[in-house]
């Protein structure tokens, strides 16, 4: 009998990577990146050029290898395809001794 264990919300935790919240973010924003393209209808090469990266790298984001691009360069592509970004520090709840990083779109 096999058993299951429930995961958590981030499989880069579970899988013990040492960046995993980094990672998490990294997958969020490339599969919203990747939802923007798939309705504007743009080809990779017309995508990349509009985001400023080259089209091989664009490809590997969307097929999430992220780890040679920047938070930073994400979010650039989102203003880039018409998207405000706006980022909210706020003190954490006492329960927790560290803040952690999250991603919502609205």
């Amino acid at each position: 009998m096999n058993n299951i264990e429930r995961g958590s919300t981030n499989v880069y935790a579970d899988l013990g990577l040492p960046d995993a919240e980094e990672m998490q973010v990294k997958a969020q924003l490339a599969t919203k990146i990747g939802d923007i393209l798939k309705r504007r209808k743009l080809t990779q090469v017309q995508a990349a050029e509009l985001l400023g990266i080259t089209q091989p790298k664009l490809s590997g984001l969307l097929r999430g290898q992220f780890r040679g691009i920047s938070e930073s360069k994400m979010l650039d592509c989102l203003t880039r395809l018409g998207r405000d970004v706006e980022i909210v520090v706020k003190s954490a709840p006492r329960s927790r001794t560290e803040g952690h990083v999250s991603v919502v779109f609205a």
